[in-house]
């Protein structure tokens, strides 16, 4: 083979390594959050996004209306959690057995051997919401299971044995990402306790 054939399979080659390592760049850089150990260390909204939204987050913290077809979301009121306009009767009396707990039709007020908790508002309004909490009061309460870090337990349905497994980073994130969502301002009713 000549010394120019050997140049043009040498360019060839170049130019392939080069296009398919443009190629795995920009798969990486237009991935999920989950693609890359750097993205799981750097605390990001576009992460909180991610995990807010996968850990189903909004099942509990967006009330549910009645749709044309059944409940759905009621997406202005999104992560606000329970309406304060909807003040709930009594918690049924549930006996021994197999049913143990209910939940309202909002899917945001539940009653069981706890009390009757209410899904927290979880957007950034300063009155209602997590406006005036710190990061670290976040990463604490659903780290710890208290609210606030040092307050009153955070009760059921809430998956605290999930958050406390979450590392700093994205707990850091979903803090993140709830400080960008629009602000409701809605005041949730405090727990009550079991009687």
């Amino acid at each position: 083979m000549s010394a120019f054939k050997y140049s043009l399979i040498a360019i060839s080659a170049a130019a392939a390594t080069a296009a398919v390592t443009s190629l795995i760049a920009a798969h990486e850089t237009s991935a999920s959050p989950l693609q890359t150990a750097a993205s799981l260390a750097v605390p990001s909204a576009e992460r909180g996004a991610y995990l807010i939204k996968t850990s189903g987050c909004g099942d509990c913290h967006t009330p549910l209306k009645m749709g044309p077809k059944g409940p759905e979301p009621d997406l202005p009121r999104a992560y606000s959690g329970h309406p304060a306009d909807l003040k709930m009767p009594p918690a049924p009396r549930l006996g021994e057995g197999p049913w143990i707990w209910a939940g309202a039709a909002t899917n945001t007020a539940f009653a069981g051997p706890w009390g009757v908790s209410y899904a927290m508002n979880l957007t950034p309004d300063t009155e209602t919401g997590l406006g005036l909490w710190t990061e670290q009061q976040f990463v604490a309460t659903l780290r710890t299971g208290r609210h606030l870090g040092v307050s009153r337990p955070v009760l059921p349905p809430m998956p605290i044995g999930a958050t406390s497994e979450m590392s700093d980073s994205d707990l850091r994130s979903l803090y993140a990402y709830l400080r960008t969502i629009k602000p409701v301002r809605n005041r949730v009713p405090d727990p009550a306790p079991a009687q």
